[in-house]
C-alpha cells in the first residue's frame, strides 16, 4: 500500500482556507460569493466570475496587465485582494465598453495599431483611460511616464503613446 507523504501537510492546507462572503459590484452587477479570504480580486474576478477580459500578467503588480479602476482610480487587481473590494465601484475592460460600440480609447487603440498580441491590451487601455481622465495627456513625455506601469512585450509603446494622445485630443484633454 501505497503512502502519500503529502497527506499531512495538505490535510493542513485544507483546514487553513478560511472562506468569507464577499460583495462585489463589477461593471454595474452586483456579485454575492464566497471566496478564499486570501484570493485576490484578479482571481475572483477571472475563476469565479469569469470576467476574463483582465489578464495575469506577472501576478506580482509588475506588467500592469490586470489593471481596473476601482471607484474611478486604475488599480493592479492582483495586488487587491477581493475582501478589500467589497462595497465599492469596479469597472474592469468588459465594463469599459459602451454597448453601442468602443470606447474611444479603444477605437483609438485599433487605428494606431496599438494592439499588437492583445495581453496586455485591457491593462494598457484601463491605464490609458486614467491618464486622460487624470489629466496626464500634456505631452508624450507624460503620457510615457504615466503609462510606465503598463507592460507591453510587443514593444508598441510608440502606437500606445500615440493612440492615448488621439484619444485624449478627441475627448478633449
Amino acid at each position: 500500500m501505497e503512502r502519500d507523504v503529502n497527506a499531512p501537510a495538505k490535510a493542513r492546507r485544507d483546514a487553513a482556507v478560511d472562506t468569507i462572503t464577499v460583495s462585489l459590484r463589477i461593471n454595474g452587477d452586483a456579485h454575492r460569493l464566497q471566496v478564499d479570504s486570501r484570493a485576490t480580486l484578479l482571481d475572483t474576478m477571472r475563476e469565479r466570475l469569469a470576467l476574463t477580459g483582465t489578464k495575469k500578467g506577472c501576478d506580482r503588480g509588475e506588467c500592469g496587465a490586470c489593471t481596473v479602476h476601482i471607484d474611478g482610480r486604475r488599480v493592479l487587481s492582483c495586488l487587491i485582494l477581493a475582501v478589500m473590494a467589497e462595497g465599492r465601484d469596479i469597472t474592469t475592460i468588459e465594463g469599459l465598453t459602451p454597448p453601442d460600440g468602443l470606447h474611444p480609447v479603444q477605437a483609438a487603440f485599433i487605428e494606431h495599431d496599438a494592439l499588437q498580441c492583445g495581453f496586455c491590451t485591457p491593462g494598457q487601455v484601463m491605464s490609458a483611460v486614467a491618464c486622460i481622465r487624470e489629466g496626464h495627456t500634456g505631452s508624450d513625455d507624460e503620457i510615457r511616464e504615466f503609462m510606465s506601469g503598463n507592460l507591453c512585450r510587443c514593444s508598441a509603446y510608440p502606437q500606445i503613446v500615440a493612440a492615448v494622445r488621439a484619444a485624449a485630443t478627441a475627448e478633449g484633454g
